[in-house]
Parts: structure tokens; sequence; C-alpha cells
């Protein structure tokens, strides 16, 4: 290995050479660990999945004819084996419908012998850069994961629950789902929900916000695109399809998808076929599709905006997430969830909240959702001066929903002015004691009162 190849992203790659011939073997192997890939060899399918079962590999090169077996016919239990392994198909005997029936099987590319190193550094530089695709997005997710809670699942809704019920059937099959809701329900949780429960758990999740991007870029996005494709495709590009090979691809907010690329996601849905942008060549991959939108779709179809054919196969099982305001029960659990994750991440201690803010969070109509309510309450504990959160400390919307604090001097009784300022007092005071000494009472009192307040004997 040279100092230059040390710092290229196929440096270190594991690449597997079935080939029942030992000099291409050698010949093909000498050429992979001078780019600095680590080699293993196979002469037959058997020693093939077991060299895949010792350790990952990255990349196969897979003759077509291994003896009297068919090398295609090798293809899927490679891919079943592991399912994100780039297998290029070689053979002396090139024909185009070997060529196309390998791309069928699932094998990124297929090479003629006799192939030269510059072809070979070539396909290794592709699943190289493939593989830091793969690598960056997990860790944008990871990254994600870490810095934003995810909604709790726990509930006592009968509502959220008959959708939990749903969920957990429908995970460990491999149908569409459809998840509708309003904006902010947890629609992206539940798909990972659903993920995490299918065989597919240990392959990618893969997600694509269909609204973001325009036609042509979301196409390439979605299905990927060749060198030269447009101004700037300055080498192939699998797209996250490809990216999911194995796994789940989630289509979030799939009403907003273009008419000409439902056509294409039809029947991927039909054949798991698709071709990159640029490119005649039509590919396979193994993909679980869930999708998401909170439009209403069947309006849509109505207006001639969404395929119907389309919704009919996104939607084999549907479930529509109720909103917040739907699931009153959850709301101060989900509140407290949340204060203790930006709690933590604030590095102070998780406050109380006040009754008069608890009744502000369950008054509250919610119209964004679970979202809505994480966005006050990490605002809350952003900007909140003690350690109890009152409802002044909420936008305005949500802290118009409690009742009057009493206060001197207002249309109050001496008793509910009393109690509430010995709530402030034991909320700003690091102990029981240290509040008895400002109120100017004994600490057993105190705790006595604490105790009858909270059995309801005032």
């Amino acid at each position: 290995m040279t100092l230059d190849d040390k710092a290229l992203p196929h440096a270190g790659l594991g690449v597997l050479i079935v080939d029942d011939e030992a000099n291409i073997r050698a010949t093909l192997g000498l050429t992979l660990e001078a780019m600095g890939c680590r080699v293993v060899q196979a002469a037959d399918g058997a020693r093939a999945l077991e060299a895949l079962r010792l350790e990952p590999l990255d990349l196969a090169f897979l003759d077509l004819r291994l003896g009297r077996d068919n090398g295609l016919d090798l293809l899927p239990g490679l891919l079943a084996e592991r399912p994100e392994l780039a297998v290029v198909v070689i053979t002396a005997h090139a024909t185009f419908d070997t060529a196309v029936e390998a791309i069928k099987r699932g094998a990124q590319d297929y090479l003629p012998k006799p192939f030269t190193p510059a072809q070979i550094r070539h396909l290794v530089e592709q699943v190289a850069v493939r593989g830091q695709i793969l690598r960056r997005a997990q860790d944008l997710e990871d990254r994600l994961r870490q810095a934003m809670p995810e909604a709790r699942l726990e509930t006592e809704a009968p509502a959220m629950q008959a959708v939990l019920e749903v969920v957990a059937r429908a995970a460990r099959s491999e149908v569409p789902v459809l998840l509708r809701g309003e904006s902010g329900t947890g629609k992206e949780v539940v798909a990972r929900v659903l993920h995490a429960g299918s065989p597919r758990a240990v392959r990618p999740f893969v997600v694509v916000n269909c609204p973001t991007l325009s036609e042509d870029l979301l196409a390439s996005e979605l299905f990927g695109h060749a060198k030269g494709a447009f101004t700037g495709a300055l080498r192939d590009h699998p797209g996250r399809v490809e990216a999911a090979q194995g796994g789940t691809l989630f289509l979030d907010e799939i009403g907003e998808l273009p008419a000409s690329l439902q056509a294409k996601l039809l029947r991927f849905l039909q054949n798991k076929e698709f071709e990159r942008v640029g490119e005649n060549l039509t590919r396979t991959a193994d993909v679980r599709v869930l999708a998401a939108t909170n439009r209403d779709l069947e309006a849509d179809i109505q207006a001639g905006h969404f395929r119907e054919d389309l919704y009919y196969r996104l939607s084999v099982v549907e479930v529509t997430l109720p909103a917040l305001r739907q699931r009153p029960e959850d709301i101060l659990p989900l509140a407290r969830h949340f204060m203790e994750f930006f709690a933590r991440a604030a590095r102070r201690p998780v406050p109380e909240l006040t009754p008069p803010a608890a009744q502000a969070l369950t008054r509250h109509a919610w119209p964004g959702n679970i979202r809505e309510l994480r966005n006050a309450l990490e605002r809350a504990i952003v900007l909140a001066s003690g350690p109890v959160l009152e409802p002044l400390d909420f936008p305005g919307r949500i802290a118009q929903g409690a009742e009057a604090v009493p206060s001197l001097g207002g249309d109050f009784t001496l008793e509910q002015v009393e109690e509430e300022h010995i709530r402030r007092v034991s909320g700003r005071a690091a102990t029981l004691q240290e509040a008895a000494a400002i109120l100017g009472v004994d600490a057993s009192t105190l705790w006595r009162r604490k105790k009858r307040k909270q059995e309801g004997r005032v």
C-alpha cells in the first residue's frame, strides 16, 4: 500500500473474490491489495457464504461460471447474508442478456473479462463512495437522535393504544404501511417503531422527505444518478433506494411526490425495479416501503394530483395517528418526558410544573401536536429562571389557558394568596427547612400542611 492509497476512501475496504480459477483470484487479489483493500478469496459458493459469515465485507467480484454452477444462482444467498454487499459479476462470456439478468438479481455492476486495473479501481471507488454515503447518513441519524427527543409511545389514550396494537402486528410483515395524521403527530417515530420491530431491524432505515427537493433532485436522491446525467454529476451516485437495501425506506409527506415520480415509485413497489437518472440499466433493490402524509389523499386522487393505483399500493395497511388533543391523558406525561430530556441537555435539574402551568398545557388545543408540545417545553426549560415552570414560561397562546394566579391586591381569598406564597417559596428553596425558615414556621408545620394539601385536606 502506498501513502497515497491510505488517504483514499477505498483503503481498508473488504473485498471477496469468488472465482473457480486460481490465477484469476491471484491476479485480481494482487490488484486489490495494491489499492489497500482487504481481500478474501473463495473458489465456490459454499466458501463464499462462509467468508461472509466470518467477517463483514463490502464488495464481491463474482464469476458468472463457477465450475458447473451458475454464479447468478449464488447472488440471492450472498445478498441474504449481507444485503448491503455490492456485487460485481465478472465473466469471459459476456452477453447483454446475462448483464441484464445480473443487475435484475441485485448485482451492482457487470464486468467482462479481461479487465484492466483502471476498471477495477473505478468499481472499488464507487463502492467506497457508497459506503461513505451510508456512514454519513447513519452518523446524521445518530446525531439527530441525540439532539432531539423521541416521542414516548407509552399511552393511556384508547385511540393511541389501538394504533400501537395495529403497528405491533404490521411490524412483523413485509407489506407497505401508510401513516396518516396531522403534522406533528409522530408519524416518523411510528415508522421507526415499524422498522425496529421487523426482521429488517438490523438493516438501514432511510428517510426521504418528499417536499424538500425539486422534482429533478428528488429523482436523483431517490433512485440515484449516473455520471454525466446532469451538470455537476461527476460520478455515479447511488440513491436512497440502494442505500436502504435490505432495510426500510420511509417516504415522508408522500402526498407531495411529483406525478412523474409517482409512476416510477409505483413500478418499484410492484417489481422492485428502477433506473438511476441518466442510465438505461434496470436495477433491483430489496426494500420495504413505509410512507406518511398529512394530506387528504382521497381528495387529491379526485383532483388528479395523486395516482389511485399508487395509493392502494402504499396503503396495504393504513394507520391514522390521533391528534394530541384527542389523547389528553398523554399531554402531561409527554411534557415531563420532554422536560427531562431538555433539562439534561441544559445540564440543570428537572423543574416541576406548577398546577397553573400543568393546567395551561392540558387546556391548550395543540394544533401543532407533539412537535408543538416539544418546542414549548424546550423554550420553557431555556427561559425559566427558577426550579419550577410557570404559565408565563410558555408562549402566550399556551399561557392563556391557565387560570389567574393569586396575587397581592387581586380578587383572591387570603387562603389562596397564602397557598400561592407557600408554593413559590417552597419551589425556589433548596430544602424544606430553608422554605420553613423563609416563611417563619416550623419545618414540621410546613410538612404537615403540604401533606394535607397532597391528600386534599387543605
